[in-house]
Protein backbone atom coordinates (compact mmCIF):
# COMPACT_ATOMS: atom_id res chain seq x y z
CA UNK A 1 0.00 0.00 0.00
CA UNK A 2 1.51 3.45 -0.65
CA UNK A 3 1.67 5.86 1.35
CA UNK A 4 3.51 8.81 2.11
CA UNK A 5 6.29 8.39 4.79
CA UNK A 6 7.88 12.19 5.32
CA UNK A 7 7.96 13.87 8.04
CA UNK A 8 4.61 15.17 8.57
CA UNK A 9 5.04 18.12 10.94
CA UNK A 10 6.32 19.74 7.25
CA UNK A 11 3.10 19.09 5.88
CA UNK A 12 0.72 21.02 8.70
CA UNK A 13 3.38 24.04 7.98
CA UNK A 14 2.68 23.53 4.25
CA UNK A 15 -1.16 24.23 4.52
CA UNK A 16 -0.80 26.30 7.85
CA UNK A 17 -3.13 24.64 9.49
CA UNK A 18 -2.59 22.00 12.35
CA UNK A 19 -3.71 18.43 10.45
CA UNK A 20 -3.51 16.81 13.79
CA UNK A 21 -1.25 13.81 11.49
CA UNK A 22 0.36 12.69 14.83
CA UNK A 23 -2.53 12.57 17.41
CA UNK A 24 -1.14 13.16 21.03
CA UNK A 25 1.59 15.26 20.21
CA UNK A 26 -0.20 17.43 18.12
CA UNK A 27 -1.95 18.66 21.60
CA UNK A 28 0.89 18.97 23.70
CA UNK A 29 4.07 21.89 23.69
CA UNK A 30 6.30 19.73 21.30
CA UNK A 31 4.22 20.39 18.22
CA UNK A 32 6.53 22.17 15.70
CA UNK A 33 3.28 23.73 14.65
CA UNK A 34 3.22 25.78 17.55
CA UNK A 35 6.52 27.57 17.13
CA UNK A 36 7.74 27.20 13.17
CA UNK A 37 4.18 28.01 11.22
CA UNK A 38 6.13 29.44 8.15
CA UNK A 39 5.78 26.92 4.78
CA UNK A 40 9.09 24.77 5.18
CA UNK A 41 12.20 25.43 2.84
CA UNK A 42 14.01 29.25 2.98
CA UNK A 43 11.95 32.26 3.96
CA UNK A 44 10.73 33.94 0.74
CA UNK A 45 11.84 37.86 0.27
CA UNK A 46 8.55 38.19 -0.28
CA UNK A 47 4.74 37.18 0.43
CA UNK A 48 4.04 35.90 -3.10
CA UNK A 49 -0.18 36.40 -4.42
CA UNK A 50 -1.55 32.74 -4.67
CA UNK A 51 -3.48 32.40 -7.91
CA UNK A 52 -6.70 30.89 -8.37
CA UNK A 53 -5.16 27.51 -9.18
CA UNK A 54 -2.77 27.64 -6.10
CA UNK A 55 -5.43 28.25 -3.70
CA UNK A 56 -7.35 24.86 -5.83
CA UNK A 57 -4.62 22.87 -5.32
CA UNK A 58 -3.52 23.63 -1.66
CA UNK A 59 -7.09 22.93 -0.61
CA UNK A 60 -6.83 19.43 -2.54
CA UNK A 61 -3.70 18.97 -0.99
CA UNK A 62 -5.10 19.61 2.24
CA UNK A 63 -7.71 17.11 2.11
CA UNK A 64 -5.04 14.59 0.75
CA UNK A 65 -2.81 15.05 3.69
CA UNK A 66 -5.78 15.37 6.68
CA UNK A 67 -7.09 11.35 5.01
CA UNK A 68 -3.89 10.06 3.80
CA UNK A 69 -4.45 9.53 0.69
CA UNK A 70 -2.71 9.83 -2.66
CA UNK A 71 -3.31 11.47 -5.61
CA UNK A 72 -4.53 8.32 -8.06
CA UNK A 73 -7.21 6.86 -5.16
CA UNK A 74 -7.77 11.01 -4.42
CA UNK A 75 -8.79 11.02 -8.12
CA UNK A 76 -11.00 8.27 -8.40
CA UNK A 77 -12.59 9.05 -5.33
CA UNK A 78 -13.56 12.16 -7.17
CA UNK A 79 -14.29 10.23 -10.22
CA UNK A 80 -17.04 8.06 -7.77
CA UNK A 81 -18.26 11.41 -6.34
CA UNK A 82 -19.50 12.70 -9.66
CA UNK A 83 -21.25 9.78 -10.36
CA UNK A 84 -23.68 9.54 -7.15
CA UNK A 85 -26.69 11.51 -6.53
CA UNK A 86 -26.14 14.78 -4.47
CA UNK A 87 -23.40 17.49 -4.30
CA UNK A 88 -20.50 16.33 -5.69
CA UNK A 89 -17.94 18.05 -3.35
CA UNK A 90 -19.86 16.58 -0.28
CA UNK A 91 -19.75 13.40 -2.13
CA UNK A 92 -16.52 13.21 -1.67
CA UNK A 93 -15.64 14.12 1.85
CA UNK A 94 -18.62 10.98 2.93
CA UNK A 95 -16.35 9.11 0.71
CA UNK A 96 -13.48 9.95 2.45
CA UNK A 97 -15.30 9.60 6.20
CA UNK A 98 -16.74 6.21 5.38
CA UNK A 99 -13.21 5.13 4.99
CA UNK A 100 -12.17 1.95 7.65
CA UNK A 101 -8.93 4.33 8.80
CA UNK A 102 -10.89 7.15 9.38
CA UNK A 103 -14.04 5.22 11.05
CA UNK A 104 -11.14 3.30 13.70
CA UNK A 105 -9.99 6.75 14.06
CA UNK A 106 -12.89 8.23 14.76
CA UNK A 107 -14.36 5.71 17.40
CA UNK A 108 -11.47 6.42 19.33
CA UNK A 109 -9.41 3.79 18.71
CA UNK A 110 -6.46 5.39 17.41
CA UNK A 111 -5.02 9.45 18.18
CA UNK A 112 -4.43 9.50 14.22
CA UNK A 113 -5.30 7.90 11.23
CA UNK A 114 -2.07 6.88 10.54
CA UNK A 115 -2.01 4.96 13.96
CA UNK A 116 -5.71 3.54 12.34
CA UNK A 117 -4.19 2.09 9.22
CA UNK A 118 -1.04 0.52 11.03
CA UNK A 119 -3.63 -1.36 13.46
CA UNK A 120 -5.67 -2.40 10.21
CA UNK A 121 -2.43 -3.17 8.58
CA UNK A 122 -1.59 -5.79 11.02
CA UNK A 123 -4.75 -7.31 11.13
CA UNK A 124 -5.98 -5.71 14.33
CA UNK A 125 -9.77 -4.90 13.31
CA UNK A 126 -12.60 -6.84 11.98
CA UNK A 127 -15.77 -5.75 10.64
CA UNK A 128 -18.68 -8.01 11.25
CA UNK A 129 -16.38 -10.25 13.37
CA UNK A 130 -14.37 -10.98 10.27
CA UNK A 131 -10.55 -9.14 9.58
CA UNK A 132 -10.51 -6.47 7.45
CA UNK A 133 -6.80 -5.19 6.74
CA UNK A 134 -7.58 -2.68 3.54
CA UNK A 135 -7.89 0.37 4.86
CA UNK A 136 -9.48 2.21 2.40
CA UNK A 137 -12.43 0.10 3.00
CA UNK A 138 -16.14 1.79 2.73
CA UNK A 139 -18.15 1.07 5.98
CA UNK A 140 -21.83 0.99 5.95
CA UNK A 141 -24.75 1.17 7.74
CA UNK A 142 -25.16 -1.54 10.33
CA UNK A 143 -21.49 -3.04 10.34
CA UNK A 144 -19.50 -3.70 14.06
CA UNK A 145 -16.33 -2.08 13.85
CA UNK A 146 -13.97 -3.79 16.42
CA UNK A 147 -10.89 -4.64 17.66
CA UNK A 148 -9.13 -8.30 17.55
CA UNK A 149 -9.34 -9.95 21.23
CA UNK A 150 -5.35 -9.28 21.66
CA UNK A 151 -5.32 -5.56 20.68
CA UNK A 152 -8.30 -5.09 23.26
CA UNK A 153 -6.15 -5.65 26.49
CA UNK A 154 -3.68 -3.27 25.02
CA UNK A 155 -2.60 -0.79 27.33
CA UNK A 156 -1.77 1.55 24.39
CA UNK A 157 -5.48 0.88 23.30
CA UNK A 158 -6.94 2.38 26.81
CA UNK A 159 -4.30 5.49 26.74
CA UNK A 160 -6.01 5.96 23.43
CA UNK A 161 -8.86 5.97 24.14
CA UNK A 162 -8.56 8.45 27.11
CA UNK A 163 -7.09 10.76 25.09
CA UNK A 164 -9.18 10.34 22.07
CA UNK A 165 -12.24 11.45 24.56
CA UNK A 166 -10.72 14.16 25.72
CA UNK A 167 -10.03 15.42 22.36
CA UNK A 168 -13.62 15.11 20.84
CA UNK A 169 -12.73 12.67 18.49
CA UNK A 170 -16.15 10.59 18.69
CA UNK A 171 -18.65 10.88 16.06
CA UNK A 172 -22.07 10.89 16.27
CA UNK A 173 -22.88 8.28 13.11
CA UNK A 174 -20.90 5.45 15.25
CA UNK A 175 -22.72 3.95 18.09
CA UNK A 176 -19.48 3.25 20.54
CA UNK A 177 -19.81 0.34 22.88
CA UNK A 178 -19.89 0.43 26.82
CA UNK A 179 -16.23 -0.55 27.08
CA UNK A 180 -15.10 1.60 23.85
CA UNK A 181 -13.39 -0.99 22.19
CA UNK A 182 -16.37 -1.42 19.52
CA UNK A 183 -18.85 0.39 17.46
CA UNK A 184 -21.95 0.12 15.20
CA UNK A 185 -22.36 2.51 12.09
CA UNK A 186 -25.57 3.59 12.46
CA UNK A 187 -25.89 5.92 9.03
CA UNK A 188 -23.61 7.17 6.45
CA UNK A 189 -21.14 10.29 7.98
CA UNK A 190 -22.65 14.09 6.94
CA UNK A 191 -20.97 16.78 5.26
CA UNK A 192 -21.27 18.63 9.12
CA UNK A 193 -19.23 15.77 10.51
CA UNK A 194 -16.06 17.07 8.89
CA UNK A 195 -14.30 18.82 11.65
CA UNK A 196 -11.75 20.76 9.76
CA UNK A 197 -12.41 23.70 7.42
CA UNK A 198 -12.84 22.47 4.02
CA UNK A 199 -13.58 24.17 0.60
CA UNK A 200 -14.61 21.38 -0.80
CA UNK A 201 -16.29 23.28 -4.10
CA UNK A 202 -12.79 24.67 -4.77
CA UNK A 203 -11.36 21.22 -5.37
CA UNK A 204 -14.56 20.40 -7.64
CA UNK A 205 -13.34 23.25 -9.75
CA UNK A 206 -9.74 21.92 -10.17
CA UNK A 207 -11.01 18.83 -10.81
CA UNK A 208 -13.28 19.91 -13.68
CA UNK A 209 -11.14 21.95 -15.96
Amino acid sequence: MARYSGPVCKLCRREGLKLFLKGERCLTEKCSFNDRKNPPGPPPKRRAKISGYGAQLREKQKVKRIYGVLERPFRNYFKKATSMKGITGENLLILLERRLDNTVYRMGLATSRAQARNLIGHGHVTVNGRKVDIASYQVRPGEIISLSEKMKTSATLEQNIDLTKRMGLRADWIEISEDGKSGTVLRHPARENVDIPIKENVIVELYSK
